[in-house]
C-alpha cells in the first residue's frame, strides 16, 4: 500500500511541476519580462525547443558533424530517434532559424521527402515528444486564454452553448480552442509597443513576433464583454474586459490537438474542413449571434486550428496534394477563414512529409515552361531530403531496435566501442505456431552482416577510387578513415563525389527486418519439427537469405535485383575477414606481446633516432639495445627477415620503418594528446597505429609458428590429449568469455573458419 501511495505522489508533484495556476493578463505580461521564451511564437518556440536539447558530435558519412539531441528523441528514452541524416536536420534547423527570424523563407512550407522507411515518421514523432516534454519545463511554458462571461450578465448568452451559467463554476471558463496567443488580446498598437520593449531587453537575434488576432471563438467573448461594459459607460473598458472574473491566462502541455496538428494520410473530407473543422448546424439553431454564424458553433479540428501556436503537419503529402495548394498563403498571411464573413488569423510552422511520389505529382506539368500551374507551390516548398542510412554503425543500430526493444542512442567515447556494439550478438524470443517460444541468437557478425550488406547497395560506385570496393567505402564512412595494417588513411583523402547518390535508394531496414524474422521463425518451425540444429542464425545464413528474398520481393525493379545481388560478394568475404580474426585473435589470445615489452621497443626505438637518454630500472643510463629492437621487428612484427639486419644493425629499409611508422606515429600521438603546458604525459602506446597491430593482430603464421602440432582439420572432433583439441578447448572459452559468442556461436563459427583454413594448410 505505501509503495501505491508513494507512486502516486510522484505523480502529483510531476503535474504540480507541469501545469500552473491560471494568472491574470497583467501577471503573464510581467512573466514574460521575467522569461521572454514562453511568449516566443510558433517558429521561434520550435527553434528554441530544438536548441534547449543541446548537441553532440557525430561522424557520417566519414565526416564529423554536429547534431541536435533532440533528434535523438532524449525525453522518450530514444524510442523515436531519427537515426542518421544529421546534415539534413542540421539544415531544417537553419531554414527555421531564418523563419524565426524573418530573414526569408518566412513563406516557405518545409518539405521532408525521402524513400519508404528512412526515420520521416519518425521524425513527427520526434518533433511530438520533444515539444511536448520542452512545454513542462520552465522555459518551454506555453500560454492561452480563457473566457468566462457568464459573470457579465447571468440573464443573457453566455459560452455555455446554452447551458445554464453559474459565475463560480469551473465548467464556465471555456478556453480558445485554438490556443490563442495571451499578447493577442492587447490592442495592436499596444501590442507593438510592448513587444518593442521586449525584444529591446532580448539577447536574442531572433525577436518574438506576435502578429495575431484574437480567435473567433474569443473574439465573440471580447466583443460580448465590450459591448456590455461600453454601455454600462465602463472608463477603464481593457480593464473590466480582462478583469480575471472574465479572463484568465493558462499554461497547457503542447501535444497533438494542442499546439501540434497532424493530418494523417487516411483523414478525409472537404479542404475547409480538414484544414480549419466544420459547422455544427444544429448548434447554430441555439447560438443568436446577432443574425450571423457563430464561431462558438465551430468545431476547430482542422490541422490548422489544432497546430496553431506551435507546429501543424501533413503526413504523407501526396495523399493531400489538393489542400497544398489551399496552404499557399497561410505562412506569408498567416490567416484562414473559417467562412466568408468568419477568417482567423494562424501562427503555425508549416511541415509536410512525403514519399517521392509527390514530387512526380508536382512535376506533372513540367514541360509547360512558365505555363506551369503548380509553379507558385513548388516556389513556396522548402525541400529537405532524408535518404537511406550510409554508416554501417547507425543501420546495425537501426536493425537491432527492429529486432529487439532497445530503444538508446548509441553514444561512443570512440569507435571501438561503437566496432564491440556493431559486431555484437543479438538475442530475440521467438514465438511458434503451437504458441511455444524459444530463445535464438544471431551470431556475433550476423547483424553487421545485414547491415553491411544494405549499406553497400545504398552506395555510389561511380566514384571509389582504385583500390578500393564499397565494403571499403561503407568502413570509410563509418570511421572517417581507413586503416590498412599500420597506414591509417583519413576521409579527405578520396575524391568521393560530394553529390553523388549515396543513400538515394538501396535495400530498405524493413526488407532486412522480416528477413531476419523470417530466419528465425524457420529456425523455430524446425526445432518444433524436433530437427537437429543449433539455435544460432550465422552472418552467411543472413546474407544467404536477404539475397534469395530478392526474387520475390515487389519492392525491388529487376534492375536492383541484379545490382544487389552482385554486391554481397566483398560483404561476405569481409564478414568472413571478421570471423577468421576472432578465431585466431582467440587462440593467440593468451600469446599476445604483453604492453610492457612494446614498451621497452618503443623506448629503445625512441633513444636510437632522438638521442634521448634511456635509463634502466636502477636510474642508470644504457645505450638503445640493437639486439632487443632486432628481435621485436622480426619475431612480434614480423615485418623483417635476417637479410634486413647487417649483424644487429639494421640496413635501410628497416630504419625508414623505424622513423616513419614508430617516431613520426609517437610525436602526432603525444602532440594530439598534449596538456595546456605542451607536456605529454602517460603516453598511450597501443593508441599508435603500428603498435596496435602488434598488440592486437596474428596470423595463420603465428599460429603455426607457436602451435607446431596444430591441425585444422581435426577441428570438428580433435582426438584427445592431441594439441589441437587443447587449443580449441581454450579457443572456445576465449570466444564465449571475451568476444561475446555463446558456445553454440563459438563453435559453429570456429567450424566454419577452419572449414576454409584446412583448404590450404600446409
Amino acid at each position: 500500500m505505501a509503495r501505491g501511495t508513494d507512486y502516486v505522489s510522484d505523480a502529483d508533484r510531476a503535474l504540480e511541476e507541469t501545469y500552473e495556476e491560471p494568472m491574470h493578463l497583467a501577471a503573464y505580461v510581467d512573466r514574460i519580462f521575467e522569461n521572454p521564451s514562453i511568449a516566443s511564437h510558433a517558429s521561434k518556440y520550435l527553434l528554441e525547443a530544438i536548441e534547449a536539447a543541446g548537441t553532440r558530435t557525430v561522424v557520417e558519412e566519414g565526416e564529423e558533424k554536429e547534431r541536435y539531441r533532440f533528434f535523438d528523441d532524449p525525453h522518450n528514452d530514444g524510442e523515436h530517434a531519427i537515426l542518421g541524416n544529421t546534415e539534413v536536420l542540421n539544415g531544417f534547423v537553419d531554414d527555421l532559424r531564418s523563419i524565426a527570424a524573418g530573414r526569408a523563407k518566412d513563406e516557405k512550407i518545409i518539405w521532408f521527402e525521402g524513400p519508404t522507411a528512412t526515420g520521416k515518421s519518425e521524425l513527427k514523432r520526434c518533433l511530438v515528444n520533444g515539444l511536448r516534454e520542452y512545454s513542462k519545463t520552465p522555459d518551454g511554458r506555453r500560454y492561452t486564454v480563457e473566457w468566462n462571461i457568464s459573470t457579465a450578465d447571468a440573464g443573457e448568452r453566455g459560452l455555455s452553448y446554452g447551458g445554464d451559467a453559474s459565475a463560480a463554476d469551473e465548467q464556465n471558463w471555456y478556453e480558445s480552442p485554438v490556443q490563442a496567443h495571451p499578447l493577442s488580446v492587447f490592442p495592436e498598437n499596444v501590442r507593438e509597443d510592448l513587444l518593442e520593449r521586449l525584444n529591446a531587453e532580448l539577447d536574442d537575434h531572433v525577436p518574438v513576433q506576435v502578429d495575431a488576432q484574437l480567435d473567433p471563438f474569443s473574439r465573440e467573448a471580447y466583443d460580448f464583454l465590450e459591448e456590455r461594459y461600453r454601455r454600462e459607460g465602463e472608463e477603464e473598458l481593457f480593464s473590466a474586459i480582462t478583469d480575471e472574473d472574465h479572463l484568465r491566462v493558462k499554461n497547457y502541455v503542447v501535444d497533438v490537438g494542442q499546439g501540434v496538428g497532424v493530418l494523417h494520410s487516411e483523414d478525409d473530407g472537404p479542404p475547409k474542413e480538414r484544414l480549419v473543422g466544420s459547422w455544427m448546424h444544429g448548434m447554430l439553431q441555439e447560438l443568436d449571434s446577432r443574425g450571423r454564424k457563430n464561431p462558438q458553433a465551430f468545431s476547430y479540428d482542422g490541422v490548422l486550428s489544432q497546430g496553431n501556436g506551435v507546429l501543424t503537419v501533413v503526413e504523407d503529402a501526396a495523399q493531400h496534394a489538393d489542400l497544398l495548394q489551399k496552404l499557399l498563403n497561410v505562412p506569408d498571411e498567416q490567416s484562414v477563414k473559417l467562412d466568408k464573413g468568419i477568417g482567423m488569423d494562424v501562427d503555425s510552422q508549416l511541415l509536410i512529409i512525403s514519399n517521392p511520389d509527390l514530387e512526380a505529382q508536382l512535376n506533372q506539368h513540367s514541360d509547360r515552361n512558365g505555363m506551369d500551374p503548380l509553379k507558385a507551390l513548388k516556389r513556396r516548398l522548402d525541400k529537405h531530403r532524408f535518404g537511406y542510412l550510409t554508416n554501417l554503425s547507425l543501420e546495425t543500430e537501426l536493425i537491432r531496435r527492429e529486432l529487439t526493444n532497445e530503444t538508446s542512442v548509441w553514444e561512443a567515447e570512440s569507435y571501438d566501442e561503437l566496432e564491440d556494439r556493431i559486431r555484437a550478438p543479438v538475442t530475440v524470443t521467438v514465438k511458434g505456431q503451437d504458441g511455444r517460444t524459444r530463445t535464438q541468437e544471431f551470431a556475433p557478425h550476423a547483424v553487421e552482416a545485414a547491415a553491411l550488406y544494405a549499406v553497400v547497395t545504398r552506395l555510389d560506385e561511380e566514384d571509389l577510387p582504385n583500390g578500393l570496393d564499397l565494403v571499403d567505402k561503407a568502413r570509410i564512412y563509418d570511421q572517417g578513415y581507413l586503416q590498412e595494417g599500420d597506414t591509417r588513411r583519413e576521409k579527405d583523402e578520396f575524391d568521393f563525389d560530394d553529390d553523388g547518390n549515396d543513400g538515394d535508394h538501396g535495400i530498405p531496414v524493413t526488407y532486412t527486418r522480416d528477413t531476419l524474422a523470417e530466419l528465425l521463425q524457420a529456425d523455430l518451425e524446425r526445432h518444433h519439427a524436433e530437427l537437429p540444429v543449433e539455435d544460432v542464425v550465422m552472418p552467411r545464413d543472413v546474407l544467404n537469405g536477404m539475397v534469395e528474398g530478392l526474387a520475390d520481393a515487389p519492392v525491388f525493379s529487376t534492375g536492383e535485383r541484379s545490382e544487389f545481388e552482385n554486391r554481397v560478394v566483398p560483404v561476405k568475404n569481409y564478414i568472413y575477414d571478421q570471423q577468421e580474426s576472432d578465431v585466431i585473435e582467440a587462440i593467440m589470445h593468451d600469446k599476445r606481446v604483453d604492453e610492457e615489452t612494446v614498451a621497452e621497443y618503443v623506448e629503445h626505438v625512441y633513444a636510437w633516432e632522438t638521442e634521448e637518454p634511456l635509463y634502466n630500472d636502477r636510474g642508470e643510463r644504457v645505450e638503445p639495445d640493437p639486439l632487443t629492437m632486432k628481435l621485436f621487428e622480426i619475431e612480434h612484427l614480423g615485418r623483417f627477415s635476417e637479410a634486413e639486419y647487417e649483424g644487429n644493425l639494421p640496413r635501410e629499409s628497416v630504419r625508414n620503418f623505424r622513423r616513419e611508422k614508430v617516431i613520426t606515429s609517437l610525436n602526432r600521438h603525444a602532440w594530439e594528446h598534449r596538456n595546456e603546458d605542451f607536456s605529454v604525459e602517460d603516453v598511450d602506446l597501443t593508441a599508435i597505429p603500428v603498435i596496435k597491430t602488434v598488440l592486437e593482430s596474428h596470423d595463420w603464421d603465428d599460429v603455426e609458428r607457436t602451435f607446431e602440432d596444430f591441425d585444422p582439420r581435426q577441428w570438428s572432433d580433435p582426438p584427445s590429449g592431441t594439441e589441437t583439441a587443447a587449443v580449441k578447448e581454450s579457443t572456445i572459452d576465449t570466444m564465449v568469455d571475451l568476444f561475446g559468442y555463446t558456445e553454440a556461436s563459438a563453435e559453429l563459427t570456429s567450424r566454419h573458419v577452419m572449414g576454409q583454413v584446412s583448404y590450404r594448410w600446409d
